[in-house]
Parts: C-alpha cells; structure tokens; sequence
C-alpha cells in the first residue's frame, strides 16, 4: 500500500493547493483506500476507521449524547453501506461536538 502523503504528492493539480485543499484530498485518500470496489464502507469498517484515523477527534466525546448518537447508528444491524458523502457528514459532525475543536480554535495565529 503506497503511503497516503506519497499518493496527495501524486495529484497534480495539488502541487500548489491550499492547505484546505490538501486536507480535504487527505480524507478522500484515506476514504478511498479503505472502500470497498463500489467505494462504500461497511458500517463497522467506518467505525474502526474512525477510531484509528480520527481518534484526536473522538477521543473522550463516549459520553456525549450526539456521540453516542452516531456510533449507536454505526452499530445497527444494517446491510447499508456509508458512501463519500456520508463519510464527511460524519467527520464534520464529529468535528463541531469535540473537545480538540475548542483547542484548535485557542491556537494562537500570531507570534
């Protein structure tokens, strides 16, 4: 498996892409290596993406209602796969609800 920064530096209408850019290219990469042929994910194979590609994330949100929420539906007994679409409402999602968003927002932008 090619490392996902060797396959962003691959893209060529990313060489001079923003830093948006290139994050949001960085999550379709990491979608796309993980997705089945039809580029959906299973619901438990999102769920342990999740957890080893955005732990930062949902570390410590367990006990948070809208948290419990979104795994609780990852847990059903489903056939429904996740598509792309899906995939970035659930890390948006996940974003807005936790502790390291309000960290990242504190950053200072000025020395």
């Amino acid at each position: 498996s090619i490392p996902i920064a060797k396959q962003l530096a691959s893209i060529k209408a990313l060489g001079k892409g923003s830093d948006l850019e290139k994050a949001f290219a960085t999550a379709a990469l990491v979608y796309n290596n993980a997705a089945d042929p039809e580029g959906k994910l299973s619901k438990a194979e999102t769920k342990s993406l999740l957890r080893t590609q955005f732990w930062g994330f949902i570390q410590g949100q367990e006990n948070k209602p809208k948290y419990q929420e979104i795994i609780s539906a990852l847990d059903e007994e489903s056939e429904n796969k996740i598509d792309f679409e899906d995939f970035m409402i659930l890390l948006i999602s996940l974003t807005l609800m936790s502790d390291l968003l309000q960290e990242i927002k504190n950053v200072k932008t000025t020395k």
